[in-house]
């Protein structure tokens, strides 16, 4: 199923309920060239058969602009030109070093994603943003460029381990808290594992995060003002990822917690939200607690692509299916992140 959104720089193509090998009908083989890690190279040896690929090790450790030289090297030798079709199939990492390596190789060839975990499909894979880590600091090298398509394969899920079914549903939570009451409700009907064997049933779900997102980035691609309400708990999210070496969806987690208590103190959140949302997280198998390092956290805040001066956009929930971008004082989010390691 073909849906097309157009933004201000690009038309995007999504093919939903679709699969990878459909690919050569709009994209020819020899024109193309796949991006993927060793652990879905070594997955889906099947995908990859008599096709131009190039491999990366599985993990964020691969999100370095070292990686980014050495594939520009191998696509030298393999004398890739400005027609060539980067295609990055895998989770989040992949699309992230495939979209960032097409905007700056050569000064731009097009791109397209096959997304394999439920992260990628919902949130990472989708609306344009493309990056690389510089040690602590995530995504603090990057770009925006969209993709020429995003194609949905769903099947690819029946080999992401429940784990990472609860790192995606990390993102869903946060799309249901900031914009949709009624998917909140209906994540809390449910549970993972339903999800888990009704494909059916999260291909409904990733649609509906993907259409929340791409009137986000509609109304504001370069991320000016509404795009930033996508960061809610991304910003304590981002600050303990790599210092704690934890996965993206158990820090988005613990951030949103932490958003909630803040909310609580300057924009009139209900306390009993963060109840409810620590209980619906601990439901798809997430953290609603965990011990920070409170100055390692401030380190990294400190060097935050949103920061201006002493302040830092923060996104605070006023009620479940709504949020603001507020500016907070550094001091502030000092203060409360201590106050949450304090009682954790």
């Amino acid at each position: 199923m073909l849906q097309q959104v157009v933004f201000g720089s690009a038309t995007v193509n999504y093919y939903f309920q679709s699969t990878v090998q459909a690919l050569s009908q709009w994209y020819p083989t020899a024109q193309t060239i796949f991006i993927t890690d060793q652990h879905i190279a070594a997955l889906y040896p099947q995908v990859f058969l008599g096709r131009k690929t190039l491999v990366v090790p599985a993990g964020e450790q691969s999100k370095t602009m070292e990686t980014i030289a050495s594939l520009s090297a191998q696509l030298l030798q393999m004398q890739a030109g400005r027609d060539t079709i980067f295609v990055g199939i895998g989770g989040g990492v992949i699309t992230d070093i495939t979209g960032f390596l097409a905007s700056v190789y050569k000064r731009g060839v097009r791109f397209g994603f096959v997304p394999t975990s439920l992260l990628a499909m919902v949130d990472a894979a989708v609306g344009g943003k493309n990056g690389v880590n510089l040690d602590v600091h995530k995504n603090i090298i990057g770009t925006i460029r969209q993709p020429d398509f995003i194609l949905f394969d769903t099947s690819f899920l029946a080999t992401l381990p429940r784990s990472e079914w609860s790192n995606g549903f990390a993102e869903i939570i946060k799309y249901a808290c900031i914009f949709d009451e009624a998917l909140f409700a209906q994540l809390a009907g449910t549970d993972l594992s339903a999800f888990q064997h009704d494909f059916g049933a999260a291909s409904q779900v990733i649609a509906r995060c993907v259409a929340w997102k791409n009137q986000t980035v509609q109304a504001d691609e370069h991320e000016h003002g509404q795009r930033k309400l996508l960061n809610f708990g991304h910003t304590v999210a981002h600050a303990i990822e790599n210092t704690e070496a934890i996965a993206h969806g158990q820090a988005v987690s613990i951030g949103m917690v932490v958003a909630c208590g803040i909310s609580a103190h300057v924009s009139g959140l209900d306390p009993t939200v963060a109840g409810q949302l620590k209980a619906l997280l601990q439901q798809y198998g997430l953290p609603a607690g965990r011990a920070l390092n409170a100055d390692r956290v401030m380190e990294v805040l400190i060097n935050d692509k949103k920061r201006k001066g002493d302040d830092i956009d923060y996104i605070v929930l006023e009620k479940i299916g709504r949020a603001a971008v507020m500016p907070l004082p550094l001091s502030l989010i000092d203060r409360e992140i201590r106050n949450y390691d304090s009682n954790h």
